[in-house]
């Protein structure tokens, strides 16, 4: 039988040098950043049968809970450097440990992000991760920085995460292989770190945010923040390659209001658009040009040959 101590020491402690003057084994970890940095934090919550489904795969599992971290650096423009592992447990099963550690240090290994501590108990499975990074001051992309005139821009595709739930969920019928493909997507999210570094840099772009709850939803809180509105030009959005067989009313709605595609939404003025081309290319990420910024409150869509649609669209809500 694993004790708490013995769990962590097996499957979590890892004898190697990191970024963090005091790793895990005391009650803080030590970490200094860049002379001259300023630190950013984030922290993500998933829970069996809230975020994930009960029996899912412990590897994935690994894999996306710390993407969906690194995912918000990546919307600030962070690099990341360290992060904690709060983890509750329904049983020390040394199986599903290996696996589940092994997605997540495979992530945390391809953006040197080093497990510096965190807290386990017995419970119902709940695992919580707080990500540290570090950005030069001045330049994060903050939500309240979009300016009217400003272009909308998305990386990479939207929709296939949204399509593999409705194939769990039997709202929709798909080959195997189809959604196979489009799972891959929904379990093992690619975050943008080095886009987000490179739109960060000079800076590019204004503001930034990344896809979690649907585009429709998380654009929103850009166009709060910043006291702005928006068109999206909705034929424009690039959808994920399993759901760009699908209908044209069910690729707008889940490239819309999808939700877990864990892209980047970022805005950048006009005269920037060879220079997020070339933050793509450096980053060796899509980026599309899909709307504008605009004084009017409100977010507009327009097909794509620019009449009005009326689309009834939001995004997912934790408490719904």
């Amino acid at each position: 039988m694993l004790s708490e101590f013995n769990l962590i020491k097996q499957f979590f402690k890892r004898d190697r040098p990191g970024r963090a003057d005091l790793g895990i084994g005391d009650d803080c970890a030590l970490l200094t950043p860049s002379p001259g940095m300023q630190l950013a934090i984030s922290s993500d919550m998933l829970v069996e049968d809230r975020h994930f489904f009960a029996g899912a795969d412990p590897v994935m599992l690994g894999h996306k809970s710390l993407a969906v971290n690194l995912s918000d650096l990546a919307a600030m423009g962070a690099r990341p450097l360290g992060f904690t592992l709060a983890l509750a447990l329904p049983a020390a099963d040394p199986h599903w440990l290996a696996g589940f550690s092994r997605g997540l240090f495979a992530l945390a290994d391809e953006h040197g992000c080093e497990l510096v501590g965190g807290d386990t108990t017995k419970g119902p499975l709940n695992i919580c991760i707080t990500v540290f990074g570090e950005l030069a001051p001045g330049h994060a992309l903050r939500r309240d920085a979009a300016r009217v005139g400003d272009d909308i821009w998305i990386s990479g595709t939207l929709g296939d995460a949204r399509l593999a739930l409705a194939g769990y969920l039997a709202e929709t019928a798909l080959p195997d292989e189809d959604h196979a493909q489009a799972a891959w997507r929904m379990h093992m999210p690619a975050p943008r770190v080095a886009l987000g570094l490179a739109l960060a840099a000079q800076p590019v772009a204004h503001a930034a945010l990344d896809i979690s709850d649907g585009l429709v939803g998380d654009l929103g809180h850009i166009l709060a923040a910043s006291q702005v509105g928006a068109t999206l030009e909705v034929d424009a959005l690039p959808a994920g390659p399993v759901l760009a067989r699908q209908s044209l009313e069910l690729q707008r709605r889940f490239t819309l209001a999808g939700g877990d595609d864990y892209e980047l939404c970022f805005t950048a003025p006009a005269a920037n658009r060879e220079a997020v081309l070339a933050a793509g290319r450096q980053s060796g990420t899509a980026v599309t040009r899909v709307g504008r910024i605009e004084a009017e409150p409100g977010l507009r869509f327009v097909s794509a040959d620019g009449a009005p649609l009326d689309l009834a669209l939001s995004g997912w809500d934790h408490f719904s």
